[in-house]
């Protein structure tokens, strides 16, 4: 895997970029062609919290993964975990979805002994219709703080297109435009 990394108003030695490159390389197992893989890692300090951002482009999705811990190299040892649980949860859907398709870039191949989580799939649990009403998105910002929710979807009248307004790990905004 081709491994980048960039410290955000970080500088990253020597010592952490191969201790990240040696732990990201646990992830080759998983795919079929590693060295065509490239892989994204970002290093950020924030509050006394070192957080770790890794993102894996592939042709057919993307694996993404965010950690925070007081030690970075206590962080790098999360986001491992996290990104090998993905893998792994998601590993019967990733078949069935991509399997038959060119360039499927996964490998399923790993040994199975290490599986520590049950491939249960997700069902969908409950749906939910909603009337969306046209709104400004300092409205659906009002809207979603009365609500008390993570998300809220508008019809966005200063887009002119449906929105999801979501709130980030940073008690900041973001806003999803669907054209």
């Amino acid at each position: 895997m081709k491994i980048s990394i960039r410290g955000d108003k970080v500088e990253v030695t020597k010592s952490i970029k191969e201790y990240i490159e040696d732990k990201l390389s646990k992830l080759d197992k998983y795919f079929e062609k590693a060295s065509d893989i490239k892989c994204s890692v970002i290093i950020r300090v924030k509050n006394g919290n070192q957080t770790i951002e890794v993102t894996i482009p592939t042709s057919k999705f993307t694996i993404r993964a965010e950690e925070s811990h007081a030690d970075l190299y206590a962080a790098v040892d999360l986001i491992i975990d996290k990104l090998e649980r993905l893998i792994r949860k998601n590993k019967t859907k990733l078949t069935k979805h991509y399997k038959n398709t060119p360039s499927f870039e996964m490998s399923f191949d790993y040994d199975d002994a290490q599986e520590d989580e049950d491939d249960d799939e997700e069902i969908i649990v409950k749906r939910k219709n909603i009337d969306t009403k046209p709104m400004s998105e300092e409205e659906a910002i009002l809207q979603m703080q009365l609500l008390n929710h993570d998300f809220f979807a508008f019809k966005n009248t200063d887009e002119e297109c449906v929105s999801v307004l979501y709130l980030r790990k940073d008690n900041t905004y973001g806003i999803i435009n669907v054209k």
